[in-house]
């Protein structure tokens, strides 16, 4: 799955913005894009489910881009344990995605089969999303 090779700060505090993203919006490599409609925690292992979608209906050509990367790092306490004793370790990483942001790029397949790719995905993500054609 996607971790990032090394942070800078092992643990993060939790901070949500909603506004819509500013960057990340437009279609750069791909005809065919998924964009993100709300604001959301994205997990690594979303990201990958929607990856794998993808990549099955790429077999026969084409070529994919991930536009975003898990790197905010979430932190779980332990089962039935009390409270203090500070922060829990790292559990998972997830990508906070704004409104707006292009999450996945398509090139290279008839409209149809892209729009059905795309659509698969989107069910894997969990979040409000649109198909954009370039």
């Amino acid at each position: 799955m996607l971790t990032p090779k090394r942070v800078k700060h092992r643990k993060w505090r939790k901070r949500a913005s909603a506004q819509p993203d500013s960057r990340g919006t437009l279609l750069v490599h791909g005809s065919y894009g998924l964009k993100g409609l709300e604001a959301k925690w994205i997990t690594a292992r979303q990201l990958e489910a929607g990856r794998r979608v993808i990549v099955r209906s790429l077999r026969k050509g084409g070529k994919m881009w991930i536009r975003i990367f898990p790197d905010k790092p979430v932190t779980q306490k332990g089962a039935e344990t009390p409270m203090g004793g500070g922060k829990g370790s790292v559990d998972h990483y997830v990508c906070p995605l704004r409104p707006g942001r292009i999450i996945f790029e398509i090139e290279g397949l008839p409209e149809d089969q892209a729009r059905e790719a795309l659509k698969e995905a989107a069910g894997k993500l969990g979040v409000k999303t649109a198909i954009i054609k370039r």
